[in-house]
Order: C-alpha cells, then structure tokens, then sequence
C-alpha cells in the first residue's frame, strides 16, 4: 500500500522540548513505516501551522484545501490517505467553531474524493485520525497567546463532530485520545510516548483495513 499521511506538526514530527523535529524513527509516520516493512510506503506530507480550509492572515500556504490534490498527485496512486488535521484550526484568530472546524473537514474530505484519479482504481480510501486535544494546561504555555482562550475546548469538541464526518462520508476513523496524551512542554504536541502508540495503533487500524 502507498499510505499518505496528510497533517500538520504533529505528523511532521515537532519536537515540542527543543522546537526541533523528531527522527524519522521517532515520529509516528516512521514508527508506522518500521511496522509494515517494505511492502508498504508511508508518504510523510505534515506542514506546521497546515489546516483544513483556513488561510492563516499571518502565514502563506497552510490551507489543506490549497494542497490535496497536488499532494495527491503528486504521490499517486494512493491506497490510503490519512487526514490528521484540527489543532491549528482551533487557533482564535480564524474564528471558527468545533461545529464550522469540522465542515472544513468536510470540504477536505470531499475535495479529496473527486479527485479519484489519483487513487488506486479511481477507489478513494480516507481514514480521518482526530488530532489529540489540546490539553487544559496550555494557558501555562508561551503559544497559548498564539493559539487563544478556547483553542483547548474546541480540540475537544470536534472529536464527535470529525467521527460523524467521517462516516457520512464513508471514511475510516481513529481517535487516539482514549491512548495518548500531548507533552508535558506545550500541551498540543505530541510527546515521544504519543508517536509510539499512534504509530502502533494506527498499525493494527491499517492492518483491519488491509484485510477487509
């Protein structure tokens, strides 16, 4: 299978201790790879600050919507595409509530699906991975006057909202945060413990998913 993994930070590998980014074999996307062997390609596409469908007044280039489907096409044919996207989208500047983050998340989703063609036999696979929540604590944090007030609530919120739009559309879906936690050190990225167990776990999803 030629799986893309389509995120932000936290499938780019930040390392949250020292701003720098996680070793291949340290991020969950390697984690991933060294499970499945080499009959499978896991294709790392995480861009910090990437959301669903905002454009970031500050910064260029980070709306999915902009970048699926040459991302898509860039990399086909694709087996499976995974969508772990959300955090950023909670940020206070975009304005956006659990209910509006997860029509982004719809748009995404369907974008991505009429562009059949960049999927093995025109047959789209999407599994949505719910980004973990942004733990309370952050107001503790340096980035919590950059993410906002309600960045924490709405991590949480959109959880339900993100698995009902997954299975309107016909999508897999994962929520990790039953497993893992985020660090200690921002309280929104993921900690050396959280790549290994999304990595494992997203392991035996693909591995249920291979064999239907």
């Amino acid at each position: 299978m030629n799986i893309l993994c389509f995120g932000d930070s936290n499938t780019h590998g930040y390392n949250p201790e020292n701003g720098k980014r996680y070793e291949r074999n340290e991020r969950w996307t390697g984690i991933l790879q060294n499970l499945l062997g080499d009959s499978d390609y896991v294709i790392e596409e995480g861009l910090s600050g990437r959301t669903t469908v905002f454009d970031d007044p500050l910064y260029e280039g980070l709306s999915g919507l902009d970048f699926i489907i040459p991302t898509l096409m860039t990399h086909e044919p694709i087996d499976l595409l995974i969508i772990m996207l959300g955090t950023n989208d909670t940020k206070d500047r975009f304005g956006a509530s659990a209910e509006v983050i997860s029509l982004g998340l719809d748009r995404l989703i369907k974008k991505a699906k009429f562009c059949e063609v960049a999927f093995r036999n025109s047959k789209p696979n999407i599994l949505v991975v719910a980004p973990l929540p942004i733990r309370e604590e952050i107001k503790n944090a340096e980035c919590y006057y950059t993410m906002g007030k309600s960045c924490s609530e709405k991590s949480y919120k959109i959880i339900p909202l993100y698995e009902k739009v997954a299975k309107e559309n016909g999508c897999h879906f994962f929520d990790p945060s039953p497993f893992a936690i985020c660090s200690d050190y921002d309280y929104m990225h993921l900690s050396n413990k959280a790549h290994e167990i999304l990595g494992k776990k997203l392991y035996e999803i693909i591995s249920e998913i291979k064999n239907k």
